[in-house]
């Protein structure tokens, strides 16, 4: 009997969490609610709890800064392969014309 394994977004896992931590309903109601094992649901709501502090203090802010400067670093590694991979084409084009006169 094979299950397919659902995926859920982050956006649907942030409620459901939010739903929990607020406390107004139980585990349970909210496992029929959304209709999300009440297991998975009680790991998002650990998974809330353990980085709400991390939210707050700018580490998320320096995780995206890094990500964008390595982005930009690598669009220019390969704005630079692209313009030796053109001139180097260029020189064997010219190279193989030479050989074909010959």
């Amino acid at each position: 009997m094979d299950t397919i394994r659902r995926k859920h977004p982050s956006a649907f896992k942030a409620k459901v969490a939010l739903e929990a931590v607020k406390g107004e309903k139980t585990i349970a109601e909210l496992s029929s609610a959304f209709g999300v094992h009440s297991t998975q649901i009680k790991q998002w709501k650990d998974i809330l709890l353990a980085n709400l502090n991390d939210l707050f203090s700018g580490k998320y802010k320096s995780q995206e800064q890094e990500q964008e400067e390595l982005i930009t670093s690598l669009y220019e590694q390969i704005g630079k392969l692209k313009v030796e991979a053109d001139w180097l084409k260029k020189k064997i084009g010219i190279v193989e014309q030479s050989v074909r006169r010959s």
